[in-house]
């Protein structure tokens, strides 16, 4: 299913890789560009106004003299197709992520950076994965992608991979976020796997081209990971896991945390067991996910409504639309006047959250008006209809 398109900007990538490369810290550069406006203006401002943001001496002199090599580098990476520079000054930055403590200056995007918007939620779990967990993993992550979500995961052996190829093998939108440069494939066994996900879905990273795997940087790539999603699904677990990170730092983020319970004798079910005994949702079935998140994706929904630039962006035709069965079924469920969720699920017999992910699209194609949770046909799109 094709994403919500974000409004974007096509700006010379130059003056944000400059900032990027300096080596200031993501608040600083932040706070620069909602100084400035945008990086051109960033530049421009000059050495009082980087240190008056946080930038320190050795920052604001690469600045200046940033690094040729790095730097063309970069370039050559955007110059490909399906390449894409997301800075926090651009409307196309994904709105959930924002909401984070401490929110990545910029993306590198390789595949559709349309998926970033769209509804999602992480499963993650451990790179030594049992057979069981990682039949978890594909179920729960096909189930869920069937129904609308996108599947948000870190390109990890073990689960990540398992969730990745699921989703991949349904036709369904995946993320993959990196803890290197976009460029970069760790582990290098999952290279084939990056290539798909960038060909059918999105690869993204804070961290420019040329940037290798640095135990330091999974931390921040697990927040990027839980910063996208509505919600963290944990499938598997040992007590100390990256994947118990991702889930706290959903949880600190406000999100929604699941967990599958496992044999009292699997060591790698003891993480799950404990975010259950701390709060996390017990699940056994992608149904209960999908019923839980139902209410949130109908939020989400209206919040990038509200967030969506005035008409501006490349609308998908509503006769796409209607070629798809499920949009098709759902187009004939909604009348001229106002219909509630529950009634259009009656009527359709999708899941709530499928239904959700489908009135987005059309809302924001404007097949489709939403107002007090009820949903109509567009007059606009009805009268051109009939012309």
């Amino acid at each position: 299913m094709r994403s919500p398109s974000p409004p974007s900007l096509r700006a010379d990538p130059e003056p944000l890789l400059r900032l990027l490369l300096s080596g200031a810290s993501a608040r600083a550069v932040r706070r620069l560009l909602d100084a400035s406006g945008d990086p051109g203006a960033a530049i421009a401002a000059g050495r009082g106004t980087w240190s008056a943001q946080g930038l320190d001496d050795a920052a604001c002199a690469a600045i200046v003299r940033p690094d040729a090599r790095a730097l063309a580098r970069c370039l050559r990476w955007l110059e490909a197709g399906g390449h894409a520079l997301i800075g926090w000054h651009d409307p196309a930055y994904p709105p959930l992520l924002r909401e984070i403590g401490a929110p990545p200056a910029a993306l590198f995007v390789a595949g559709d950076p349309a998926l970033l918007w769209h509804p999602a939620i992480a499963v993650v779990g451990s790179r030594a994965a049992t057979a069981g967990g990682r039949a978890n993993a594909a179920a729960f992550s096909a189930a869920l992608a069937d129904a609308g979500l996108c599947v948000t995961s870190g390109l990890a052996a073990g689960i990540d991979a398992c969730a990745h190829a699921a989703v991949l093998d349904v036709g369904g939108p995946t993320v993959a976020v990196l803890g290197t440069g976009p460029d970069v494939v760790y582990p290098r066994g999952n290279r084939r796997l990056m290539e798909a996900i960038a060909d059918a879905g999105a690869v993204v990273t804070e961290h420019p081209p040329g940037t290798p795997a640095l135990r330091s940087h999974f931390p921040g790539r697990n927040r990027i990971i839980a910063g996208l999603a509505l919600a963290t699904l944990v499938v598997e677990a040992a007590q100390r896991s990256g994947a118990l990170i991702t889930a706290r730092l959903a949880a600190d983020a406000g999100r929604e945390v699941f967990a599958i319970p496992g044999s009292i004798h699997n060591p790698m079910a003891r993480g799950c067991h404990r975010l259950i005994r701390d709060g996390a949702a017990l699940v056994e079935s992608p149904e209960e996910i999908l019923s839980s998140l139902a209410e949130q994706v109908a939020t989400l929904a209206g919040s990038q409504r509200q967030r969506l630039w005035n008409g501006a962006g490349t609308r998908q035709p509503l006769e796409a639309l209607l070629a798809l069965p499920d949009y098709n079924i759902l187009w004939n469920a909604i009348g001229h006047d106002p219909t509630c969720m529950d009634e259009l699920v009656a009527r359709t017999g999708l899941t709530a959250a499928r239904a959700s992910s489908m009135l987005l699209e059309l809302e924001l194609e404007g097949h489709v008006v939403a107002e007090h949770g009820r949903y109509s046909r567009s007059a606009v799109r009805v009268s051109a209809a009939r012309d």
